[in-house]
């Protein structure tokens, strides 16, 4: 590499753990003219900064070839395999079964830039005009599964989107913990085709408006029901996780036309995240 190097580059430690999981070209495949190190390390910018990918700069291969190995990529599972196998690496390193056998499931609305397509909706809870990304994490906070869809979806009937294409996925998961917006149906959904538990996880004071106040007497609320921001167990994790999304600037916001690009840069985020963290123990 004859460029000066970027911050959002990957390290040779790094390059070590990921090339061997880049797919091989076959015998009848062109020769590969351009380094797939260039090619990643282009699109670790994209993602960190935010930029366009017209405006790629240009020490970088021309902007064109790196979007067709970033669409063909996310066509053929590429992006999740690698994120797959990061994630059984990191979980073995850190002594954890590969296999979770619980998880979180939370969603986050976000604004969308001008993206055409028809994957929008307003989310009145947040008053957010844009999508919503549903996640379901382990306990450490890596990525298990992602789906982006409109945000005024519900997250009782975002959840099925989710987590249908699962079945089977995760055998050893057995136990879900999710905010009251996944109770009811959504919670008899997945016992019944998933057969896991889901587990809801209240504030301390949920349902403590609708106790008996004795006639007469003014209850002050504001002094029994605490304001602001509250760590929930659990619940914090996928908190955490969107927090590191969002570290990323192309994910600050959904600028993707189709959601599964916008689902295919949460995996290269969390996969980047996986790697660092990989290259220490290997270091």
């Amino acid at each position: 590499m004859s460029r000066k190097p970027y911050p959002s580059d990957v390290t040779d430690a790094q390059w070590a753990i990921l090339e061997p999981l880049l797919p091989v070209p076959g015998e009848e495949d062109r020769p590969l003219e351009i380094e797939r190190r260039e090619i990643i390390n282009a699109i670790f910018y994209v993602l960190r900064s935010g930029c366009p990918w017209r405006y790629l700069p240009h020490d970088f291969p021309v902007w064109e070839t790196v979007y067709s190995y970033f669409r063909d990529w996310k066509r053929d599972g590429t992006w999740e395999r690698i994120h797959t196998a990061l994630r059984t690496q990191l979980r073995v390193h850190i002594g954890r079964d590969p296999e979770p056998s619980a998880a979180i499931i939370d969603s986050q609305s976000v604004k969308t830039s001008a993206v055409r397509g028809d994957e929008r909706g307003y989310d009145g809870g947040k008053k957010v005009l844009g999508r919503k990304r549903h996640l379901l994490v382990d306990t450490q906070g890596f990525l298990l599964a992602v789906k982006v869809h409109a945000a005024n979806i519900l997250d009782r009937h975002g959840a099925p989107l989710l987590l249908a294409p699962l079945v089977g996925c995760f055998p050893r998961l057995q136990l879900l913990w999710a905010d009251t917006g996944y109770n009811g149906k959504c919670r008899e959904w997945i016992k019944e085709h998933l057969g896991i538990e889901v587990e809801i996880v209240n504030h301390p004071w949920t349902g403590i408006k609708g106790t008996y106040a004795p006639i007469g007497e003014k209850v002050d609320w504001d002094k029994i029901i605490p304001k602001g921001f509250h760590i929930l167990p659990r619940r914090w994790v996928v908190e955490r996780t969107n927090a590191w999304i969002s570290r990323c600037r192309r994910l600050a916001r959904d600028f993707e036309g189709l959601c599964a690009s916008a689902e295919s840069f949460i995996l290269i985020a969390m996969s980047k995240l996986m790697l660092t963290r990989l290259a220490r123990f290997a270091g």
